[in-house]
């Protein structure tokens, strides 16, 4: 069983926050961004999860009680639902998981909120990909046991791009998981926070070097 991560593992999640953070800017103005990127930041650290709909819902509160809002901020919602995820995914996502489909099962395993998680997922493709196999949790490595009880298999691999995640998860499955590390993403490029944390059993460079890898070498 495969289990891949999303954001900057198989969809470049920092062009999505930098798309983000450029439109807000122009539409709404610097002040109205910031607001919203202070309680996105907030939300995110009281949640454990970016929850991007839900910071812009905290947004309108604060609008609607005069706390340094701009209520046309609400406008964000239709560019957040309608944004072009297809268009951040890395170059190959969509190919390796037809290739590791022919070695075993594929399965998205992410962490995120109940609405934009899965239409990030359906809109770029990756839910079509995996014939709709998608688990989507608050903290996935607190949910090993049920995605063991949805998906059994003999053995599992995991391809994320947070040391953090994969180390957490090693520790609870043991030799019954192998790790793979994807260098994609400010997480997986941050050398203190991959500094903190064990190496995982395998490393690429990028999400479609598993395109060439020896894919026997991972079960």
């Amino acid at each position: 069983m495969f289990l891949l991560d999303v954001d900057n593992t198989l969809l470049d999640n920092d062009k999505v926050i930098a798309d983000l953070r450029q439109h807000l800017e122009q539409e709404f103005g610097t002040v109205s961004s910031d607001r919203y990127w202070s309680i996105f930041e907030a939300l995110r650290k009281e949640l454990g999860y970016a929850d991007y709909l839900g910071a812009l819902q905290r947004y309108r509160v604060d609008a609607e009680l005069g706390l340094n809002g701009d209520s046309r901020l609400l406008e964000m919602s239709g560019y957040l639902i309608d944004y072009p995820f297809a268009d951040v995914l890395y170059a190959g996502s969509l190919a390796v998981i037809g290739r590791l489909d022919k070695f075993g099962q594929t399965v998205i395993l992410s962490d995120g909120d109940a609405v934009f998680q899965p239409r990030k997922v359906q809109r770029s493709g990756i839910r079509e990909a995996v014939d709709g196999r998608v688990l989507i949790y608050i903290h996935k490595e607190e949910m090993l046991d049920r995605m063991q009880q949805r998906y059994p298999a003999r053995h599992y691999v995991m391809v994320d791009d947070k040391l953090r995640i994969l180390a957490a998860m090693k520790a609870v499955m043991h030799d019954k998981l192998t790790t793979v590390f994807v260098r994609q993403g400010h997480y997986a490029l941050d050398a203190a926070v991959v500094a903190a944390f064990p190496q995982a059993d395998f490393s690429v460079e990028r999400i479609g070097d598993l395109l060439t890898a020896d894919i026997s070498a991972l079960v």
